[in-house]
């Protein structure tokens, strides 16, 4: 069975991607469908009701048209791709935003799509304004400055200034987020749809502000020029200045535009003026440029009408609910302030009894000390009254031993003094003994001349005597018995019995002067003896007596050096100066 001829079903249904300025979606729309249907489908996806400034844009080749929504999508030079994409953005621009912009889903899109146009540098916008209108869009994406919370560099990926403007100055990243900060922080309590709404009025009076440009050429001189299309009217500028034009027809004064082919001719409403022609290259541009004619037209003669039924609806509605959100932001702004009257009500009493708690620690801890500090000085006031019973009880000692010290101190001096009257009559009765042995060191000396002499007499007499017994010898031998002596004459007997009586005296003298002689030699040896032990027990008790005083010395030092709270060494002190007549005197005593 062929098949061959079958004709293949065409699909029912088509993808389409519509991107807005802050979400993406997608529809499965019908092929039947117009422009208007699929339009009509964002714009309840999307929840807009001012539907006439918006549209569908999409690219053909090198330029781009919009959704015509009388006419079927696939009919019109939309793409071929599947899912088809439109751009859904703002067609036509009001004249005062604050005024013709009711929803805020409208002010929300105006105010996505003119910030992006103006970082594009689609409109051009001083620094000073671009810083400004930076901190309105802060504003609106972060609420009130926080400085807790909005550290330096939480700007760093939000792109806010056009590129132009950044590469204008030379200042950092960290610089320019500064100036805005320091604009964002003075924007506190503005809701995020009233920034928005700030942001739109002062965009609207920049000069590229809701214009579309299209190049185009006068016939005459074959000039370029530019004509800009916006919600006031026509504007003719010259190619290398978009800002200040140099002819402008308002819709007001304009009568009728028309074209035909590539020419277009603006007739002015005063017949007296010229009609200003001028020529286009793309058909499709020519197309453009009367669309958005017609309708920037019609939304002019629209404004100055009574607003329809349902434009004062929206308005009550939206001025209803402007209400309704600024008393809910009020009755916000007023719990949020008493909310942070309470945070710093709470943070105060936190800190307050964080402040009690340390100051109950501290004074705990103080109490602590000062306990241990009690305890401590107790102890130490214990022991320093022991030490001052102690120091007491060594003073009082040390009292008694001054006393005991000074008493034998004293007597040390009575007795020194006694010693040393001793000593005196010990020097005394030594110079007396001295005296006395010299003096009988000349007796003896004399009595040993006397004793020599003696003995020289009888050694004489003793030889006189032998030589008359010598003589008288030959006689008495010759007689058995002795004779009696002869009587000699009167002289020679006289002289024998004289001789006979001085030997017999001599010998007599010699035996006693012998004996006495020698007694005293005894007495001397006795005497110098006695006095040599008594010289010697003087030496001895003088030398325990100094070595008495020394130690008493040194007690006594000892014992004021401990009433003064420290003991020292006792010093020897020599008596060197004091004892040196002594020793001499005494050494003389020895070899005496």
């Amino acid at each position: 069975m062929s098949i061959l001829g079958l004709k293949k079903k065409q699909p029912k249904t088509f993808k389409v991607k519509v991107i807005t300025m802050d979400a993406e979606m997608e529809f499965s729309c019908e092929v039947k469908w117009k422009g208007k249907d699929l339009f009509d489908l964002v714009c309840r996806t999307v929840g807009l009701r001012e539907t006439w400034f918006f549209g569908l844009r999409y690219t053909v080749k090198d330029t781009y048209a919009w959704l015509k929504p009388e006419k079927r999508v696939l009919d019109q030079e939309v793409p071929k791709d599947s899912p088809i994409t439109f751009h859904f953005l703002a067609k036509f621009f009001p004249e005062k935003v604050e005024e013709e912009l009711v929803q805020e889903i409208t002010q929300h899109l105006f105010f996505l799509q003119v910030k992006k146009q103006i970082l594009d540098e689609e409109i051009f916008c001083s620094p000073e304004a671009s810083v400004l209108l930076a901190s309105y869009a802060v504003q609106a994406k972060y609420g009130d400055y926080d400085p807790n919370f909005h550290k330096p560099g939480f700007l760093a990926q939000d792109e806010l200034l056009p590129k132009r403007v950044l590469m204008q100055y030379q200042m950092t990243a960290d610089m320019w987020e500064e100036k805005i900060t320091a604009w964002y922080a003075e924007h506190r309590g503005i809701a995020r749809d009233e920034a928005e709404m700030e942001y739109l009025k002062i965009a609207q009076d920049l000069e590229m502000y809701g214009v579309s440009y299209f190049a185009i050429t006068q016939n005459k001189r074959d000039t370029d020029l530019l004509l800009g299309v916006d919600a006031q009217g026509l504007h003719i500028y010259s190619p290398n200045s978009k800002l200040n034009p140099n002819k402008s027809f308002p819709w007001s004064g304009i009568r009728n535009i028309s074209y035909s082919e590539k020419e277009f001719t603006i007739k002015p409403l005063d017949k007296k003026k010229d009609v200003f022609k001028f020529y286009s290259s793309q058909l499709r541009v020519n197309k453009l440029i009367l669309q958005l004619c017609i309708g920037n037209h019609d939304l002019f003669m629209r404004r100055r009408k009574v607003d329809s039924i349902e434009v004062q609806q929206m308005k009550a509605q939206a001025k209803e609910e402007k209400a309704r959100k600024k008393m809910e932001r009020q009755i916000l702004a007023r719990e949020k302030q008493m909310r942070e009257e309470a945070e710093r009500a709470k943070e105060e009493m936190e800190r307050r009894l964080f402040q009690l708690q340390d100051e109950a620690r501290l004074a705990n801890e103080a109490l602590l000390r000062s306990e241990e500090t009690a305890d401590l000085l107790a102890e130490k006031a214990q022991i320093a009254e022991e030490e001052a019973k102690l120091l007491a009880h060594k003073a009082a000692e040390a009292e008694q031993e001054r006393q005991r010290l000074e008493v034998t101190a004293m007597k040390t001096k009575e007795e020194k003094r006694l010693m040393e009257q001793k000593m005196r009559e010990a020097e005394q009765l030594a110079v007396k003994l001295v005296e006395q042995s010299e003096r009988r060191l000349k007796e003896a000396d004399h009595l040993k001349q006397d004793l020599t002499e003696a003995k020289d007499a009888e050694r004489r007499a003793k030889q006189k005597l032998l030589e008359i017994t010598k003589t008288t010898y030959p006689l008495i031998a010759a007689y058995s018995t002795p004779p009696a002596p002869p009587v000699p004459p009167e002289t020679p007997d006289f002289a024998y019995e004289s001789a006979s009586t001085r030997l017999d005296f001599k010998d007599s003298d010699m035996k006693r002067l012998s004996m006495e002689i020698e007694r005293e030699r005894l007495e001397y040896m006795e005497k110098s003896k006695h006095l040599q032990d008594q010289l010697k027990e003087l030496k001895t008790e003088i030398e325990s007596l100094k070595l008495e005083e020394q130690q008493q010395q040194a007690g006594l030092y000892n014992l004021r050096s401990e009433a003064r709270g420290y003991v020292q060494e006792p010093v020897y002190i020599p008596h060197s100066n004091r004892n040196s007549a002594y020793m001499s005197q005494m050494a003389y005593f020895e070899e005496v």
